[in-house]
């Protein structure tokens, strides 16, 4: 039974042949919260397609993206405009990769293309609240290098020093993508061997096998939405 609506953000197109074969980023990320009590309703913003009021879902999630939270295209100062109003009203937000990064520089924190190059493949990320760290599939080059005033850093690897930030309980973000597939990795590989460093990619290549933790940051993503959804009405009962 399905009791909260959550509103997908698609800030990133995936392409033809991989969105046959794998599905867009919504999809994506509806397969990996399934079974977890959610509906699901997404918005195109990256054709201009935002929700006409925070309120529309009863918490937000931002995909991932080629684009860089810096860029400068018509749909990115308005989907900044929508999360700070959506963060000022405690709907909850999670954000994955560019999710991460465009709530970041929409409350004023700095978002870059590092200059140290890319993160590919299974990377060992150290999370707060888990005891050890959790695999997860890294794909950027883009990072957070300063964080907004009042966001707590939470999370890092060797190669990311701000690789996830929580917001009390009005966000959560996280760098790596939780939500990529071995397959769907192998296959973006080759889409985009032109812009990838070979020799990164054939070691990425090496760390698709075996298992990830994104059960786990699921598990965490769906407890944030959850947590604020319920903060929300429970103050909107009472007041």
């Amino acid at each position: 039974m399905t009791d909260l609506t959550i509103g997908i953000l698609e800030t990133g197109p995936v392409m033809e042949p991989l969105l046959s074969r794998h599905g867009s980023y919504p999809q994506m990320m509806e397969r990996l919260l399934a079974g977890r009590g959610f509906a699901f309703k997404s918005w195109r913003v990256l054709e201009g397609d935002l929700p006409a009021t925070v309120d529309a879902a009863d918490g937000w999630l931002i995909t991932g993206s080629r684009h860089g939270a810096y860029d400068e295209l018509p749909w990115i100062p308005p989907l900044e405009e929508f999360l700070r109003r959506a963060f000022e009203a405690q709907v909850p937000i999670v954000g994955i990769c560019f999710g991460h990064q465009i709530l970041a520089q929409a409350l004023g924190g700095k978002v870059v293309k590092y200059e140290g190059g890319w993160s590919l493949g299974r990377q060992d990320y150290r999370i707060a609240g888990f005891d050890t760290p959790l695999e997860v599939i890294g794909f950027h080059q883009d990072q957070v290098i300063e964080a907004p005033e009042g966001a707590e850093i939470v999370g890092s690897s060797d190669f990311c020093r701000i690789a996830a930030l929580s917001y009390g309980d009005r966000a959560w973000t996280l760098q790596p993508h939780p939500e990529f597939e071995p397959e769907f990795v192998s296959d973006l590989f080759e889409q985009r061997k032109d812009l990838l460093p070979a020799d990164l990619v054939a070691k990425a290549l090496e760390t698709l096998d075996g298992s990830y933790d994104s059960e786990t940051v699921a598990d965490k993503m769906a407890a944030v939405l959850r947590a604020g959804a319920r903060s929300r009405q429970a103050e909107a009962a009472s007041a």
